[in-house]
């Protein structure tokens, strides 16, 4: 696995040492943000639609 690591840089045409492995880096750290920002986003949206479930069946609950 190791001479694959040190090759990727260079198939990717990337440049070689430090540079290229801190521009695989950021890249990997940016597709970490977005896919985190679409989960969060999604999870709110969960949280908003639970929120108003277990309100309406307590409302019912309560009332009824």
């Amino acid at each position: 696995m190791a001479p694959l690591a040190s090759t990727l840089p260079f198939v990717l045409g990337l440049p070689g040492g430090d540079l290229g492995s801190l521009v695989v880096a950021l890249v990997v750290a940016l597709l970490a943000v977005f896919v985190g920002k679409f989960v969060l986003n999604v999870a709110s949206k969960l949280i908003v639609i639970a929120v108003i479930v277990v309100g309406a069946l307590w409302l019912v609950s309560t009332f009824l």
